[in-house]
């Protein structure tokens, strides 16, 4: 297979996290499936969609260094214990619970 469904992926419960290169579908679906991301932008508007993502919507926080080419291992477990530890990570996934099924913001949509 030379492709993997991603929105599938990203709805399977195992996942906790995704490393995402900020394109803004890979962004979209992320949100949607209530996955927390860590930002690690590689071309044009991907840098820009990482600045609206950690400095606008604080959704998630960039991996240093890969302006530079040079991600230290020590960068990524970092920012992978901030994915799931962190009150960031914690806040997209319960924005996804409201959005499901007998979530909040489902029922008070129902009710409008």
């Amino acid at each position: 297979m030379s492709w993997v469904p991603q929105q599938a992926v990203l709805a399977h419960g195992a996942v906790g996290g995704f490393v995402t290169h900020c394109g803004w579908n890979s962004v979209l679906e992320a949100v949607m499936a209530g996955v927390p991301m860590l930002a690690w932008p590689l071309y044009t508007e991907q840098h820009t969609n990482k600045v609206f993502l950690v400095e606008e919507m604080r959704l998630t926080v960039a991996i240093e260094g890969y302006d530079k080419e040079m991600v230290e291992a020590q960068e990524v477990a970092a920012k992978v214990r901030w994915l799931i530890e962190s009150d960031g990570g914690w806040e997209l996934r319960q924005a996804k619970e409201a959005r499901d099924d007998g979530g909040e913001s489902r029922t008070a949509l129902g009710r409008c």
